[in-house]
């Protein structure tokens, strides 16, 4: 299944915005991830991430329901992502 998985940035490196890349914390699980569709993403928000790339910025509320609807369906599980 392909999925996005919502994520906290927690720290960005790299000043070219096509390489930048950013440490995303996933309820436990930091995984590195590419900022080069999503250049004005900065610590303390939130990015959905598909296949290693943020695609958009969401909100926190929109990141908690995002990642209730993957706990429901078990989606998360099969990601390698613990509830």
């Amino acid at each position: 299944m392909c999925l996005a998985v919502p994520g906290r940035v927690l720290n960005v490196e790299g000043g070219d915005p096509a390489f930048r890349t950013a440490y995303v914390d996933f309820c436990g699980v930091r995984k590195t991830v590419n900022l080069a569709f999503t250049p004005d993403a900065v610590p303390g928000d939130f990015v959905l991430v598909h296949v290693g790339f943020a695609l958009t910025k969401i909100d926190e509320e929109e990141a908690a329901r995002t990642y209730q609807y993957l706990v429901e369906i078990g989606a998360l599980a099969d990601e390698g992502f613990a509830p």
